[in-house]
C-alpha cells in the first residue's frame, strides 16, 4: 500500500509524426508518437525510457508494428 505513494511515473510526449501506411479497422492516417517515461523512487530518478508508439488518426486505436 505504501509503495504507491513512494514510486511515481511521469510520462511526456516528445514528438508526433505521421507513419506510413494505413489502419486496418477504418483505413485513417496513422501517427508515431514519442514519449518519454520517467520513473521515480522516493522523489530519486530511476530510469528514463523513450518509447514510440504508433496510433490511428481517426479511430485512436493503438497499433502495433510487426515485423516479417
Amino acid at each position: 500500500m505504501r509503495l504507491c505513494f513512494v514510486c511515481n511515473v511521469e510520462e511526456k510526449e516528445l514528438s508526433r509524426d505521421e507513419a506510413p501506411g494505413t489502419c486496418p479497422k477504418c483505413g485513417g492516417k496513422v501517427e508515431a508518437i514519442d514519449c518519454a517515461h520517467k520513473w521515480r523512487f522516493c522523489f530519486m530518478p530511476v530510469c528514463n525510457i523513450t518509447k514510440r508508439s504508433y496510433k490511428c488518426s481517426v479511430c485512436s486505436k493503438r497499433l502495433e508494428f510487426l515485423y516479417s
